[in-house]
């Protein structure tokens, strides 16, 4: 016990701020003793507030992988600028003026905009609209908890809407608060209208920022004594600044450091004017930054949809060790692929620019470096399309795989000797063009479910396509929610959210029942979901991956982030069943038009039930809609949908 006592009250550890830097002009043992921490690293054995007390300055100095992303964008959009007589994007010379720009901010569709993504934000922007970079600064500076719980934002954005609501009481405000349409925002207006109405020094007004940030009493009261004194020597009345200064405390309670808000700002600009004008560059740079994040990516992918970018699979003659930008959309880099690893990367790119690209599979295997990439690496490129461009199959090159390695590894041990073909090709060119392939076996390619199968097997993600498209206009109807939006959501929240099972943990709870904890996706995002043993028990045949589910729970925010209690789980082809009223077919100008229509009226006619048809004809320069079909009507299932599209082609079906 005595010991235990004598131990009470020191301190548990030695902890590191982690961005917090110490300056002095003279060395540092003059006026803190220091201790070497882990890693060695040199450590004040005061903390930062008694380092402030001895005169010293702690310096915060933040990492931002944004800063990253913007450069590489930078880099990718003057690279492909390059003859033009357009000077290179110089991201530091920016004009804070661009209409481009503010549209975008003001439209909240700020996926990838620094500080900006979050839903309450995506409202809060749409609200006050901003014009400005001061806009922007305020906006950074205004959500949080206590501006938008006290008032404070909705007396901003009728301000802002309506100039005739802004008062400067005293007229000496205006130069001060014009910016934030009358309403105190930072520290710096506290300390500047301290300066202005009661002739406080600097040193002083920040005192009393300090003072009104803290809330101490007593240490108000005598703030507030000086302001009057202060106010009344420069004739103001002693009613006017007790006001103003009760009207300080108010907002000082809530303001923020403008500097600290004007340098998020900038970035959030950056970053706001880079997707506004080479949006390619810049979602190609955001997924290369957050390559490690599966549930930012998802969402990332949804949105090069809505902005029209098609994202491309892998490529053995485009892509680069990660996303980049080609022609007709973003490429999928190379070192994303599961098994692919950085010396099978660095020795396709350098076999490629060094003799050109690869004609075909046989090319490509008999030119590479059969040492780095080896048959796992060639299996991983073949599933996820990177040999689509030669225009083989995926089906076939796996069928020939073995085959293919083992012609190559005769042909380059024959390189190697020195040896020419038979029939005349130089066995000693590094290309091996005059080599003649093989033919690949007459057989049908996989189907697009076994596809994407192997690309999210492969790559964390589905590529080509995604397995819920088809249902989107369904889950906007049967959903409450998407994953992207539930952090923004209170504790305890019911929500719907439909989707597709990814992961699945099963286990058996100490009574001896099973449970499980799975990975849920939608188009826009991923939550974990916990099926406790009364779920899993009646909906577990539900609850294995690839399932397309719709999930009823509740909110439960855990030390590891937002999750969701599961409280009911449903099929999803079973809900579009019964909730799909109506299917829109598109049908594009095609020289077989004919063939087509009859073709798809043998698949209408096989699949009877509740759902109108209407048709859309695709001519050039004009699309012409049916009205519904007379008497006709289908089942919207899984097995129609495929059946379509495969007569009129992948996107053809709209589910309404």
């Amino acid at each position: 016990m005595g010991v235990a006592r004598s131990l009470e009250g020191l301190a548990r550890h030695a902890s590191t701020h982690a961005a917090g830097v110490v300056i002095s002009q003279e060395p540092l043992t003059d006026h803190v003793p220091l201790y070497k921490g882990a890693n060695d690293e040199i450590v004040t054995q005061y903390s930062m507030t008694d380092v402030e007390k001895i005169g010293l300055v702690k310096f915060d100095f933040l990492g931002l992988k944004t800063l990253t992303m913007i450069h590489h964008a930078v880099r990718m959009i003057n690279e492909r600028k390059g003859a033009e007589p357009n000077p290179p994007l110089d991201i530091e010379k920016l004009l804070l003026d661009d209409a481009k720009a503010y549209e975008l901010l003001s439209s909240g569709r700020t996926t990838g905009i620094f500080q900006l993504e979050s839903s309450g934000m995506r409202n809060l922007l749409v609200r006050i609209m901003p014009e400005h970079f001061e806009d922007v600064i305020a906006i950074l500076a205004l959500y949080r908890p206590g501006p938008l719980e006290s008032g404070m934002v909705d007396d901003f954005i009728k301000r802002k809407r309506d100039p005739s609501q802004i008062a400067y009481d005293p007229p000496a405000l205006e130069p001060i608060l014009k910016d934030t349409y009358g309403v105190i925002v930072y520290q710096e207006q506290v300390m500047a209208i301290a300066n202005k109405i009661a002739g406080f020094s600097l040193g002083q007004a920040d005192l009393l920022r300090r003072a009104m940030g803290k809330k101490k009493p007593e240490e108000m009261e005598k703030q507030k004594s000086l302001f009057i004194e202060g106010a009344k020597k420069l004739h103001y009345s002693e009613k006017k600044a007790e006001k103003l200064f009760d009207l300080m405390a108010y907002f000082a309670g809530y303001g923020f450091n403008k500097s600290h808000s004007a340098a998020y700002a900038l970035v959030t600009y950056q970053t706001a004017y880079l997707k506004a004008h080479y949006p390619t560059e810049f979602m190609a740079a955001l997924m290369t930054n957050d390559m490690g994040n599966a549930d930012k990516m998802v969402g990332y992918f949804t949105e090069c949809r809505d902005l029209n970018i098609r994202i491309l699979p892998p490529d053995v003659n485009e892509s680069q060790t990660t996303f980049s930008v080609v022609e007709g959309g973003i490429r999928f880099g190379l070192a994303a692929i599961k098994n692919v690893g950085e010396g099978a990367v660095e020795s396709i790119i350098a076999t490629r620019n060094e003799s050109g690209r690869f004609r075909s599979f046989y090319d490509f295997c008999r030119r590479i470096d059969l040492h780095k990439v080896n048959k796992r690496v060639l299996e991983g490129l073949i599933k996820t399309g990177a040999f689509d461009s030669t225009g083989a199959k995926r089906s076939q090159l796996a069928s020939i795989l073995d085959q293919a390695i083992e012609d190559a590894v005769a042909a380059q041990r024959e390189r190697d000797r020195g040896q020419t073909s038979m029939f005349g090709g130089d066995l000693d060119s590094p290309t091996g063009h005059s080599l003649p392939d093989p033919p690949l076996p007459n057989i049908l390619e996989w189907d697009i479910g076994e596809r994407l199968r192997q690309e999210r097997e492969l790559t964390g993600f589905y590529i080509t396509g995604h397995p819920l498209t088809r249902y989107e206009a369904m889950m906007a109807k049967f959903a409450s929610g998407k994953c992207d939006s539930l952090s923004d959501l209170q504790d305890g929240r019911e929500v719907r959210l439909c989707g597709i099972v990814k992961t699945v943990k099963a286990m058996t709870t100490k009574k001896g029942d099973r449970m499980a904890y799975f990975t849920f996706e939608d188009l826009h995002g991923m939550i974990e979901v916990i099926a406790f043993p009364d779920l899993y028990r009646s909906s577990g045949t539900l609850i294995v991956p690839e399932s397309l589910i719709r999930v009823t729970g509740t909110i439960d925010r855990a030390e590891k982030g937002t999750r969701l209690k599961g409280t009911k789980v449903e099929s999803l082809t079973e809900l579009q069943t019964r909730g799909i009223t109506r299917v829109n077919l598109r049908l594009a100008e095609a020289a077989e038009m004919t063939a087509r229509l009859s073709q798809l009226q043998q698949v209408l006619l096989r699949h009877p039930g509740h759902a109108a048809i209407s048709i859309t004809f695709c001519l050039p320069n004009l699309e012409a809609d049916t009205a519904l079909l007379p008497n006709l009507t289908i089942s919207p299932n899984e097995n129609f949908v495929a059946e379509v599209e495969d007569v009129l082609g992948k996107g053809a079906v709209a589910l309404l």
